[in-house]
């Protein structure tokens, strides 16, 4: 069996790490941490890198610790910013943090036992603490020169670093103490952006408890087409479904470049070395079917939404670009499809299909909408219709209360009834 650093090198999780980190891994089980920002209302895709790493390390029986930052959150992490972030109130980062921990829950086993994970908010210590018994006790052990050739710092001071965000690596260098103390923590993984953090703890806790612990960060992950990992044309691409749809979700991964997904298959997913090694293969041999984008879309969509999301997005998703019979489709498929595609609200089933096609906006006329059905560009649930005085039957309403309108290719409607 593979040890468990070899695999982590082998899925691309390994950058940088502290010396003899392989040999305490394979000493038996230990405590890692990854701290996580709560200024956002959800995570996004960008989270998953150090969340996997999380996972693999429960899964090989080690003990993993989401660490929130409600305390660090007041201040914000100059790491791989332009510039300072605004600071939140109290009360956005605790509905933040709460938004949160039901998201990390998809990843990580939280039930008892040696290797359960454990979820904290580093607030319970940071907010408490006295200022000048920090500056005594923990700032006295950093230097402000050594803290200048941080890159987190130096990539900063030319734009200005206020003394606020300055203190931030000290306050993450605590936390690593506190969690070592507390929970005799021995691990720190992150982002390569956080290198220079976790050295600052690892340097502070054998400064002071005179105990060797190890860091971990992982590359952060690039898309060959050069563009920023996480990012779509509309925007982040969330965990939260209310933020990124299910849908837009499973669309994202299954857009993976070929030249990506077999090194996303690696990261985001627990197939094996075997399993990514055959996917990658028949992707080699037949590129058109996008079987690896697939298996890479529907096991991260069933991850961060379940099961019954992935069906329904696949559904949708063939329903307008493959040959699935939206006359199967269910509320939910339509559901999904409402968020994707103009909806239009019908008082009343008994309509006629040109009228039908000017209230889903699809033609700004009858006169228009009778030339679009004439010359054959008007699908109704994707069968082309071309009788201009159609009545629209109850067998036309799918569900009794909805309809999927086509121009052309691409330009979709659709007719609901009903709330």
């Amino acid at each position: 069996m593979t040890d468990l650093f070899t695999d982590l090198e082998w899925r691309g999780f390994v950058q940088v790490n502290t010396p003899e980190l392989k040999a305490h891994l394979a000493r038996g089980p230990v405590t890692a941490y990854c701290g996580f920002d709560p200024t956002a209302p959800s995570l996004q895709v960008g989270n998953l890198m150090p969340l996997m790493l999380l996972a693999h390390l429960q899964h090989a029986g080690h003990r993993p610790i989401v660490l929130m930052g409600g305390g660090t959150g007041l201040i914000g992490d100059p790491s791989g910013k332009r510039a300072e972030r605004p600071l939140l109130a109290g009360d956005q980062l605790a509905e933040n943090l709460a938004r949160q921990r039901a998201q990390v829950g998809r990843f990580l086993d939280f039930g008892a036992g040696a290797a359960g994970a454990l979820l904290l908010d580093n607030a319970e210590w940071l907010v408490p603490l006295r200022l000048v018994n920090f500056l005594r006790d923990v700032g006295k052990h950093f230097t402000i020169n050594i803290m200048m050739q941080k890159e987190s710092v130096k990539a900063r001071l030319e734009g200005g670093l206020s003394y606020t965000e300055f203190s931030y690596m000290l306050l993450q260098a605590y936390d690593y103490l506190h969690l070592y103390r507390a929970q005799h923590c021995t691990l720190q993984v992150g982002g390569s952006d956080q290198w220079g953090n976790i050295t600052a703890g690892v340097e502070l806790i054998r400064r002071v408890d005179g105990a060797e612990v190890h860091g971990l960060v992982a590359p952060l992950v690039t898309m060959a087409s050069g563009l920023k990992f996480g990012k779509s044309e509309g925007g982040a691409i969330w965990l939260d479904p209310a933020l990124t749809s299910p849908y837009r979700f499973y669309q994202f991964w299954l857009n993976t470049d070929d030249r990506d997904v077999v090194g996303h298959l690696k990261l985001f997913t627990f197939l094996s070395a075997n399993e990514v090694g055959e996917l990658g293969e028949r992707q080699r041999r037949s590129a058109a079917t996008r079987e690896a984008q697939r298996v890479l879309a529907g096991t991260l969509t069933a991850l961060v939404h379940g099961e019954d999301a992935v069906r329904s997005v696949v559904a949708a998703s063939s329903v307008l670009f493959g040959d699935f019979d939206p006359r199967q489709a269910d509320d939910r498929v339509f559901d999904i499809l409402a968020q994707e595609v103009p909806t239009a609200r019908a008082t009343s089933t008994a309509l006629s299909l040109v009228d039908t096609v000017v209230l889903a906006g699809l033609a700004k006329s009858k006169s228009e909408a009778r030339r679009g059905i004439e010359q054959g560009g008007i699908y109704l649930n994707q069968q082309r219709v071309q009788d201009v005085d159609k009545q629209l039957a109850p067998a036309d309403w799918i569900g009794g209360r909805h309809l999927l309108l086509r121009k052309g290719k691409k330009d979709y409607a659709l007719v609901r009834v009903g709330a």
